[in-house]
């Protein structure tokens, strides 16, 4: 399926990692956007894939999927995140899209950072 990562969700994605960079260095930078970049793509393989939820109590069409699951399709024992704290934040479309709608940390509420167009059904 094709991804789209709103631009939200890229200014989360380019936050995170600036964190990550200033607070635990280049190597685990590159671990996370490692990370990212593989959950991004599981996602547009199987957007139902295993770890990933409904989340109607936040938007009818709304999706989340945690990075823990595509740990260890991101690299070696030693090279991967050990716990990835954040989660996707998506839906499908009827022409079968997956809309990246916000990369958020796991301990936000879902609700109040839920992009606008997601209140409505996908088109």
């Amino acid at each position: 399926m094709e991804v789209i990562i709103a631009p939200k969700a890229r200014s989360d994605i380019a936050s995170i990692l600036a964190w990550t960079e200033e607070n635990f260095g280049p190597q685990t930078l590159k671990r996370y956007a490692k990370l990212i970049a593989t959950a991004l793509e599981q996602i547009a393989e199987n957007p139902e894939r295993a770890g990933s939820r409904q989340r109607p109590e936040i938007a009818e069409h709304c999706r989340t999927y945690h990075l823990y699951f595509s740990r260890k399709s991101a690299g070696r024992a030693g090279d991967r995140i050990r716990q990835p704290r954040h989660l996707l934040l998506y839906r499908v479309t009827q022409a079968n899209i997956v809309e990246i709608g916000r990369v958020l940390h796991d301990s936000m509420d879902l609700h109040a950072n839920l992009p606008e167009e997601y209140r409505s059904s996908p088109e």
